[in-house]
């Protein structure tokens, strides 16, 4: 695993994170001044209504978008300082994503979907057929690494994805509706495998969504609405509503 040395007990820390998006002549603040800290092997739900702002402030802690005031850091690395190119490293290196549509290949197997980010990792091709082909029993999919995309259900596509995503053995794990498109039965099996991660891989996992089902698997629930945290608290306790920006950690 990739580690960087960092002196802070937190994997992922915000501050002072705010957004913006125009649309014409109208200007929409999405987040406000929002602040959080995360400590490894936390499995955090980023809750709340559509269009308050939970999936574009995952995407800023994961990097994918820059926020227009704050910083993030990650790993100890202040995301906020580097360039396009050593942004696209980091996350390569350090996060895995998961994504509501899958984002598969049609042409590629399984098998092949897994082991193709981890051929730019500089492995040897029998290490990262080790990998993926691990990633894909810890998910159940070990007599399925052969099929191909149209051959799998949607529950199937998402292990897919996860063990993909896995397969690197990130710090980091962003998931956003993972479980929206798949029936209980699959979305169950998700979040089970989500929950494994964090415990025994001692994976960081972020994940958005408003499945009711994933609130008792994880460490913290953090509620947005209108771009701000209202509540921060582990699964078992009653909401207590922020009452200003704060470190929010458990």
């Amino acid at each position: 695993m990739n580690h960087l040395t960092t002196t802070t007990p937190f994997t992922l820390q915000a501050s002072g994170i705010s957004k913006s998006f125009t649309s014409g002549q109208v200007a929409s603040t999405v987040l406000h001044d929002i602040t959080l800290a995360i400590r490894p092997g936390e499995l955090t739900l980023i809750s709340g209504p559509s269009g308050c702002g939970k999936s574009t402030l995952l995407a800023i802690l994961s990097g994918l978008q820059r926020p227009d005031q704050g910083c993030v850091m990650a790993l100890g690395q202040d995301l906020g300082t580097l360039d396009a190119r050593a942004l696209e490293r980091f996350r390569l290196h350090h996060t895995g994503f998961v994504f509501q549509g899958f984002n598969l290949f049609p042409a590629l197997t399984a098998l092949q979907q897994v082991e193709l980010p981890l051929s730019y990792l500089g492995l040897t091709t029998k290490e990262v057929h080790r990998r993926a082909a691990q990633a894909l029993e810890e998910v159940g999919l070990g007599a399925r690494m052969k099929l191909r995309p149209a051959e799998l259900s949607g529950g199937e596509k998402q292990r897919v994805a996860i063990a993909r995503a896995v397969a690197k053995e990130p710090e980091l794990l962003f998931a956003d509706e993972p479980t929206s498109a798949l029936d209980a039965a699959n979305g169950q099996v998700v979040i089970d495998i989500l929950h494994r991660i964090a415990r025994e891989h001692g994976t960081t996992v972020l994940c958005v969504s408003h499945d009711p089902r994933l609130v008792s698997h994880t460490d913290r629930v953090l509620a947005i609405e209108d771009g701000r945290i209202i509540s921060d608290h582990p699964p078992h306790l009653r909401p207590v509503n922020a009452t200003g920006p704060q470190e929010h950690s458990v």
